[in-house]
């Protein structure tokens, strides 16, 4: 066979070398078939039981995901999760093996079938879009009555080749010995691929063409940073492969050479590296590779998948273990951030909000449950009395959420003060910078407060207008645009000239192709995952910050995406 290159684009590096496995588009291929009314019981008891083997699978998937990857991706796996307990959706399929004695395989299918018609009959991009959330929980029950076919057994060593892949199939199909994934569609700033990266798993997505090109069994080779994709490769093919796993091998050497070298660009610049987390593993990884603190330490894995509220005493051990594993290293702790697609099944989150993004979420909904409100402030500062705690408000947009936080606050030490309790003298409250209205209007508030930190992922979307979960927009959600800069550039410098410590903790602080760019806007504190921790300090290391804040003119003067990207690569050459 002729060697034939595709090209996609690079969703998450690394190289791999395996044999195709075909995944063909989700569709439910499941003929009419009836059965005997002897036999309707046991037809219930084995859709019943697929459905809890789906259940306990994805308990495990998201146990095994915790920390492995920015939390926004476990919100897929909740949403799946509340789906296989969805009432109405169990009672219907109940309802249609009894009534029309259905076999549970076309009962799926027509319930399928049926809810997809409403779905798609909403005018709410966001429902509809819940659509493919829908067919993966379907997909997932349906495995289970089958039983789980052959077709995607033995995947070691092998290459997935398929339409899509939801971000909580990526750690079940690497434990499986999935070397790599190729997608003819997807974004590289997908959930997917997000966790990909975290995975350290090659994916190319949006290579058109694999699945009529590609055959289970052809020999591929995948390169996840270019995005090509070679086809029955030649000998010259599988010498630069080998090369290549040559030169990642020499990479991850040097990269554990940097766990305990400084964060300081090549003229003498130290620049600070926080770590994301959520879980205890999380905050295990960052102290091990030397992060100067938690940046953002996020709480709502202690309310997702669950039925009621976590007490103050559950909240309280795990933000105090939070602090004692960093060992005196500052811990921001963001509170309760739930709303939009983070749904809860305790009833705190509104269930059908016509704009979630835009509606009851982040310090909105707390203000709007002040005991829920009062217990998880009391945790944390209770924690404070074990380390240096910093309190972060999410998704604020005006001055009076922050004053109205503050004084719950200081009502809420007094008490437990008069309590016997032990808390730091001063526990400083930041504010996170994710919505326009609060980057423009910053200055009206930032004396309010004594730290900030930016999240790009939402401040991104809200800018443009471009949801980041939304494919057909793909590629307008970029933070390389000339809007996205400027206003960057402008929350840097107002906290510089008031002396407030800022960091950003969205995806792009993660990125080490981003890192020139960021040290040119005059960032000084980073906050990213513990996965690429070292890949940010090495390019750090390898930049000189006086020739980039130089060069800071030229940047923001860029027109377009294309002009940022010319940046860029100016700025990375040798």
């Amino acid at each position: 066979m002729t060697t034939l290159r595709l090209h996609g684009h690079g969703a998450s590096r690394g190289s791999a070398l395996g044999r195709a496995r075909v995944r063909l588009p989700h569709a439910q291929e499941v003929t009419e078939k009836r059965i005997a009314a002897h036999a309707v019981d046991a037809e219930l008891q084995r859709l019943h039981q697929a459905i809890e083997s789906a259940r306990a699978e994805m308990r495990e998937l998201r146990q095994r995901l915790q920390g492995a990857l920015p939390a926004e991706v476990g919100e897929f796996l909740d949403l799946h999760a509340m789906l296989l307990d969805d009432p109405e959706l169990l009672a219907a399929l109940d309802e249609r093996i009894r009534s029309h004695r259905y076999s549970a395989a076309y009962a799926l299918r027509v319930q399928r079938d049926t809810l997809a018609q409403v779905f798609e009959g909403m005018e709410d991009d966001y429902l509809r879009s819940r659509l493919d959330d829908l067919d993966h929980v379907i997909g997932r029950i349906n495995a289970f009555l089958h039983k789980r076919p052959a077709g995607m057994k033995g995947l070691a060593g092998e290459i997935l080749v398929c339409e899509n892949v939801a971000p909580s199939e990526l750690a079940q199909l690497q434990s499986q010995g999935v070397v790599g994934i190729v997608t003819s569609a997807g974004s590289p700033l997908s959930h997917s691929a997000i966790l990909a990266r975290s995975l350290h798993l090659p994916l190319v997505v949006g290579a058109s063409g694999v699945l009529n090109r590609i055959n289970d069994g052809d020999v591929l080779i995948l390169d996840g940073g270019s995005g090509e994709v070679v086809l029955e490769p030649a000998a010259d093919d599988l010498r630069q492969y080998r090369q290549r796993l040559r030169e990642l091998a020499r990479e991850q050497r040097e990269l554990g050479h940097l766990r305990s070298k400084p964060s300081r660009t090549v003229d003498g610049v130290d620049i600070t590296l926080l770590a994301n987390a959520e879980s205890r593993e999380d905050v295990a990884r960052a102290h091990a590779l030397g992060a100067h603190g938690l940046g953002l330490y996020r709480t709502e894995f202690l309310f997702l998948q669950r039925n009621g509220l976590p007490d103050e005493e559950e909240q309280f051990h795990h933000y105090r273990d939070a602090v004692l594993g960093m060992s005196g290293r500052p811990v921001t702790i963001r509170i309760l951030d739930l709303g939009a697609d983070k749904a809860d099944r305790s009833g705190l989150v509104l269930g059908r909000e016509e704009n979630p993004a835009l509606g009851l979420r982040g310090i909105r909904l707390l203000l709007a449950h002040p005991k829920v409100a009062d217990t998880q402030l009391r945790a944390l500062l209770r924690a404070s009395g074990y380390g240096p705690v910093r309190i972060l408000v999410p998704m604020v947009s005006t001055r009076e959420e922050i004053l109205a936080l503050k004084r719950r606050i200081a009502r809420l030490a007094v008490a437990l003060r008069e309590e016997g309790h032990a808390l730091a003298e001063h526990v400083p409250v930041g504010a996170m910078i994710e919505v326009p209205a609060a980057a423009i209007a910053l200055p009206t508030f930032i004396d309010q407060v004594d730290f900030l930190s930016v999240g790009t992922n939402d401040l991104v979307q809200y800018l443009l207008a471009a949801d980041r979960n939304n494919e057909a927009v793909g590629e307008l959600y970029s933070p390389l645009h000339p809007a996205v800069l400027q206003l960057l550039a402008q929350v840097i410098e107002t906290a510089r000239a008031h002396g407030t410590p800022l960091s950003v903790c969205g995806e792009i602080a993660g990125d080490p192709r981003m890192t020139p760019l960021l040290l040119a806007l005059g960032l000084a504190e980073f906050s990213l995952h513990p996965a690429t921790l070292l890949e940010v300090r090495r390019a750090i290391r390898d930049c000189d910050h006086g020739q980039l804040r130089a060069r800071v003119g030229k940047l923001l003067q860029a027109r377009d995406r294309r002009g940022i990207e010319r940046w860029l690569a100016g700025a990375t050459a040798p």
